[in-house]
């Protein structure tokens, strides 16, 4: 299939993030119309993407409420979602504490499921709702080991949910990149990064995943970038 996102309505979650803001610009020369999503307004202002914002965390369902309710009442309808939110934490399972491990869940995998339940009740048929893993949903590594399984669950989610959304023609898409130079591993909520090859650039990256969105592809995985 081809999807054409002139005109369309998009929620990009993250926004001001570095693979965020690059899917943002790219989304816009395809003509969709965004609403940017994000906690901090900002650095949310201060993007060079001129769309409606909506603050708060995708971990609150209030938030997300609000987000979607402003697509709508921006555009007129929601025709999709991008989200590319979510933390990092470095070290063995057993140096991390539990709120760190408690923060990464909710904002990796239980945040972005209250999106996608909030959202899939509002979203047009024939559109979709993008959750960007990562390759470590693939080859989980030491040292990361609870940040692996956030993101390998993420990508289990989408999976069953492209089932269930079969029947209503939303396509559930799951993109699991590999590491990028978007700054994350240098923000740490714990623990410090240990040293990484360099990574592929953010804008590499965003233009891959707004061509497969555009193309159809449910699934990229890290070998596909």
């Amino acid at each position: 299939m081809n999807r054409n996102l002139d005109g369309k309505s998009i929620l990009l979650v993250g926004a001001t993030g570095g693979l965020g803001r690059q899917i943002g610009r790219y989304l816009v020369k395809e003509g969709a119309q965004l609403v940017l999503f994000g906690r901090d307004s900002d650095r949310l202002a201060a993007l060079d993407l001129d769309w409606p914002h909506a603050i708060g965390d995708i971990a609150d369902s209030a938030a997300c409420e609000k987000a979607v309710r402003t697509a709508i009442s921006a555009h007129g309808q929601l025709d999709g979602v991008v989200n590319t939110a979510g933390l990092v934490a470095f070290g063995d399972l057993a140096e991390l504490s539990d709120e760190t491990m408690d923060e990464l869940l909710t904002a990796n995998l239980i945040g972005p499921a209250r999106l996608m339940r909030t959202a899939l009740a509002e979203i047009e048929t024939g559109g979709f709702f993008a959750n960007v893993s990562a390759v470590v949903a693939e080859r989980p590594l030491a040292g990361m080991a609870f940040y692996s399984a956030t993101k390998a669950a993420l990508t289990a989610l989408d999976q069953a949910m492209a089932r269930e959304m079969r029947r209503r023609r939303i396509d559930i898409l799951d993109f699991r990149p590999p590491h990028m130079e978007t700054g994350l591993a240098n923000h740490p909520i714990a623990g410090v990064a240990p040293v990484l090859p360099k990574g592929r650039s953010p804008e590499s990256i965003a233009e891959r995943i707004v061509e497969a969105i555009k193309s159809g592809e449910r699934e990229v995985a890290s070998n596909d970038f």
